[in-house]
């Protein structure tokens, strides 16, 4: 089961710069110029879970596999790119197959470094940004209810939900707000999904600010911040620079680093665990003497379907799950103490999967 989080931004902002460091290579070209990033780099990250070593070690597991997110790196925008100025087809098409966004606004003062509109202004940029997508979003709403037009007589349940589901978007877009204020009904969910509105997708605000306020942030990042918290949002403040500097370290070599910087962790692990939660995942997991395995399922999960995570053939003959939650496996030191203190459960096809259950699926062959 994958999930996509599509880096965007102007120009110049460090979008690459992140994706280096997100990915630990040097697969994005990180230069001075706009569009240096032409086609889509994707990138595989794993998100850190401080658990998954600590059960790991009671159980002995010779291998640790962490669960993982994918990141993509997407071409800049400009001003005029829902109409196609600059790369803005391709760069529209690529945030419409991803999961969420995170917005990297430039909240740094370099004269080193170019701003495509001459200017410091994260908010501004934001703004630029979901203008366009909130354009991009019109524009194809309108086409595709002239399409529908034609088959709405014949009544089609799934043709009327998309026609109520897609005018209730464009009037928010026309009140100049997203699609994702937008309250939709459990069983709308799906179909909502397959609209791929470009304003629908949450979006978390990744603030990269100079290496002297990595720590902190500045004010700029406190102005992003406000803005967040305004729309429902997330945001976070990072310093790619050292961020790509960390990412090239040892561990000791990197926890040094962050020592001196006076950090408490590195920004892209912070960057991870917000965009997964963005996203509404949380993890469960596989632990025994071979490997301590983490598995990524969406909130709210039955567990049959965690089952099917793992392989198709444990969902299809899910008989029940052997279930410890994460704090009880600790304090017992393993499955036989959990067992003893009583905290050994057996669920069934109804269970709701928690955030950090150890578990042990029995199924039909």
């Amino acid at each position: 089961m994958g999930f996509k989080m599509g880096i965007v931004g102007l120009p110049n902002v460090g979008k690459s710069t992140l994706f280096n460091a997100l990915t630990r290579t040097a697969a994005a070209q990180a230069a001075n110029f706009p569009f240096c990033t032409i086609e889509p780099n994707v990138g595989e990250v794993a998100v850190p879970d401080a658990r998954l070593e600590k059960l790991a070690a009671i159980a002995a597991s010779k291998q640790i596999i962490p669960t993982r997110m994918t990141f993509v790196d997407i071409a800049g925008l400009v001003r005029g790119a829902s109409k196609g100025e600059g790369l803005g087809n391709q760069f529209l098409a690529n945030i419409r197959e991803c999961d969420a966004i995170a917005h990297v606004l430039r909240c740094f003062e370099d004269g080193d470094i170019t701003h495509v509109e001459g200017r410091i202004d994260p908010v501004a940029d934001a703004e630029t940004i979901e203008t366009e997508l909130m354009l991009a979003d019109m524009e194809s709403i309108e086409r595709r209810l002239v399409a529908l037009g034609k088959k709405l007589r014949g009544g089609d349940q799934e043709t009327l939900d998309q026609d109520r589901l897609l005018r209730a978007a464009l009037a928010v877009l026309n009140d100049g707000k997203p699609a994702r204020i937008v309250q939709v009904a459990e069983d709308d969910r799906r179909t909502w999904r397959l609209l791929q509105l470009l304003t629908s997708k949450p979006v978390l605000f990744v603030c990269n600010v100079e290496e002297s306020c990595a720590a902190k942030g500045n004010s700029q990042s406190a102005r992003v911040a406000e803005m967040a918290a305004k729309q429902g949002a997330a945001s976070v403040v990072i310093s790619a620079k050292i961020e790509e500097e960390i990412s090239q370290l040892a561990n000791d070599e990197a926890a040094m680093f962050l020592e001196e910087m006076g950090l408490e962790e590195a920004g892209l692990d912070r960057l991870i665990r917000a965009g997964y939660k963005l996203l509404g995942l949380q993890t469960y997991f596989t632990i025994g003497p071979k490997e301590a395995r983490a598995w990524t399922i969406p909130a709210k999960t039955l567990a049959p379907q965690a089952a099917g995570v793992i392989h198709g053939d444990f969902e299809k003959g899910f008989i029940r799950a052997e279930t410890i939650g994460y704090d009880d496996y600790i304090a017992g030191n393993g499955e036989t103490g959990a067992k003893e203190a009583g905290k050994f459960r057996v669920e069934g096809k109804t269970y709701e999967v928690k955030d950090g259950d150890v578990l042990h699926f029995l199924f039909n062959a």
